[in-house]
Order: C-alpha cells, then structure tokens, then sequence
C-alpha cells in the first residue's frame, strides 16, 4: 500500500465551492463531470465500464475500492465511460483468482482520474442534501478556489445528450450467451437446443454487454444498430422484437430515438425497454420526464407494485413524469418503493413494456431475469412462433 506521505495529493471541489483535499490514483490531470453515489457493495468494473455512466464521477460508498483487481470478464464495455472515480480507501495488491491487473492501474491504462482519502460518507450526504452537482478531481490544481471556477463553467446534465458519445458507430451482430460458469436459470439449455432461434434488433444507446449476453441466452440474435437509426431500416432486418437499451444523459435530449421509437410504435413488434430505453419509450408514448435530485444507483432497491417485490439493480438520474402518463392505454406495472417514481410500463394493448432498472445485473440481483422470458414469450404471443 502506499503510504500517504508519499501519495500524489488531488482535490475534489463541487460545484457550490464544497472542496474536498485527497490523494490521487489512476491518471493525473484534471476532469469535470457531474458527482454521484453508488451504494453498491459489489460490481465497481462493470459500473466503471457502463455506458450509463458517461459524464459521471462516482463515488463508491463501500469503505474500500480495488480489492479484487481487474479482469478482462466484467467489463460491460471495451473502456471505463466515467470521468472520475472517488472512493474512501484503495487497494493496490489485489486478491483474486481471475485479476489480471490492480484498479489503479487499470485506471492509469485507461487515463481515469482517481480521488481516494476523503470522507465518501460526508460527500455522500452531501449529495442527499443538495443533489448531484457537478465537480472536478484535479492533481495539477490544488486551489479550492481555482477549481471551482472550471466546474461552474460546464453544462449541466439537463439538457445534455450523451448517447451520441457512447453508442456504435457500426451495425454489428451478437450471439454470444451468458457464460455456463456463470449461467443462474435453465435458459442456458434452450439457447443450445435453439441458438438464435429469434432476431431481435437493439438500438444502442450505450447498451452493456450483459444485456446482449441474455438476450442471446433466451435464444435470440441481436443485431446491435446505433441509436440514429431509422424505423425503416430497424425494420428491414424483419426483427422478432425490438430492444430499447440503457444510455446516459437527459433521455429528453434523445431526439432522434425518441422519433424512432415513436415510428416503431405502429410496427406491431414486441418492444422492451430497460433505463434509458425505458425512458425513450415513454416520452415516445407521450409522456414527460424529469431529472432526479440524487438519483438511483446501487443494487438494492426494491420495485413492485402489488405483493411481489423484486430487489434490483438501478442507475439513472431521470424518471417519468407519473402524471404525464396516458393511463388509458398504458399500466404502472412497478413503482421504486423507496420513493415511489415509476420503474415499469407495460402497453395495455400492444406488446410493449419497459422497467427503471436493471434485470441483466452484472452488477446486481437477478430477481428479474424472467422480463428477458417475457420479452421472447411475446415473440410467439404475436404470432411469430
């Protein structure tokens, strides 16, 4: 372990002038973007390589960060998407049969900037407080007064649309199913009997690759589009069904997805939704959204809305206006129960549902894992198969 008296110092400053003295791992630099927590105690690679968390610093609430290093299997995506990583203690000798690397030096490999020493639980009530907010970790300028400066020069998340920076720029296909070692149903034996026995076109709004892994787990052969892509061509690939993916950013600013969703509509294809494209989907439908004051980012929460609960992975920092919905043709099929915004619709007469949450895990629970049977059982439900 480093020892602190020879530790690259670094500075955490939010945008109200909050300041934030630490010690640096990672790259060195300067980086802005807007702070969150994530409450998760498990999964900090593949919330480093999520997509979602594109413009982000995370601080991670767990008291230590790294101590099972870095492997090339958890990773949702080819590189880390978040701008910075803040946590209150590091490892730097990882302990883990499949590491390959420490996290600060996974870091340094990818020049992410990394803040460790500072007091997670008073930054993570401050967020509580006064919401997410815009800030910088910098080790090249140490002057609470300087930085802060930087920070309140850069936009806000409202209004800001990141998927262009993370979705393909390339169709691609994906039929590679969740590992056997790490398979938890019994979908695995149906994808070997009927490997690819759907299609299923996904628009990339910055979508993880375990989302793709259980699609292709229950059968299916994605075809990965990016996220610009018309309704014309999504439909010359004659999909089984159409997937919405997660994204980071104001799902409002995703005008060209929420157009071609909207032109989808009509199709009389299945449509499933997770996070952003949960989001796309109601402001498709007509709905409103709106930018949450902290947030939902951990593997913990609870959705339901009758008596069956599920415990689900979540990340995002925008929900759906409820009294935007046009409930005479739509359902609240969850609601978070921490604070009761909606995490899941269904159309009540078309084959179209979505959900504020993350059924694929990696990290999280697999409580819901049957919305990915859902989706194909639809496939024959429409008279597909």
């Amino acid at each position: 372990m480093v020892s602190l008296s020879s530790a690259q110092p670094a500075l955490l400053v939010l945008a109200d002038g909050t300041a934030y003295p630490g010690f640096s791992f990672g790259a060195l630099g300067t980086t802005i973007g807007e702070v969150v927590f994530n409450t998760g105690m498990t999964g900090y690679q593949e919330v480093l390589t999520d997509p979602s968390y594109s413009g982000q610093m995370v601080t991670f609430t767990y008291p230590e960060l790294g101590n099972t290093g870095v492997n090339g299997d958890d990773e949702e995506s080819d590189r880390p998407h978040v701008k910075g990583v803040i946590a209150r203690n590091i490892c730097q000798r990882p302990s883990n049969w499949r590491s390959s690397q420490s996290l600060p030096e996974y870091l340094t490999q990818h020049n992410v900037i990394g803040i460790y020493g500072i007091d997670t639980r008073s930054l993570t009530r401050k967020l509580r407080s006064s919401g997410a907010m815009n800030g910088a970790i910098s080790t090249e300028i140490l002057d609470p007064a300087d930085l802060v400066l930087q920070v309140q020069a850069a936009p806000s998340m409202a209004g800001l649309n990141l998927v262009k920076a993370v979705t393909t720029n390339r169709t691609y296909e994906w039929t590679e199913p969740t590992e056997a070692l790490w398979e938890f149903s019994d979908c695995a034996t149906k994808s070997s009997v009927n490997p690819s026995e759907f299609t299923v076109v996904a628009l990339d709004f910055g979508i993880k690759r375990n989302i793709l892994k259980r699609l292709a787990s229950y059968g299916c052969r994605v075809i990965v589009v990016p996220a610009d892509t018309s309704a014309e061509e999504i439909l010359s690939h004659n999909p089984d069904g159409i997937f919405l993916s997660n994204g980071p950013g104001d799902p409002a600013a995703v005008i060209e997805g929420i157009a071609t969703t909207r032109s989808l509509l009509d199709s009389g294809k299945p449509i499933f939704g997770i996070c952003m494209g949960h989001q796309v989907l109601g402001l498709a439908l007509g709905a409103e959204t709106f930018k949450l004051k902290f947030g939902h980012r951990g593997l913990n929460h609870p959705a339901g809305l009758t008596k069956k609960i599920e415990i689900t992975s979540q990340n995002h920092g925008f929900a759906i206006e409820p009294d935007s919905l046009t409930l005479d043709r739509l359902e609240i099929t969850h609601l978070n129960l921490n604070d009761r915004t909606v995490a899941g619709l269904k159309h009540k007469t078309l084959p179209i549902f979505s959900v504020q949450y993350h059924p694929e895990a990696s990290p999280g629970p697999h409580d819901a894992d049957y919305l990915f049977e859902q989706f194909v059982s639809t496939f024959r439900k429409n008279g597909i198969y």
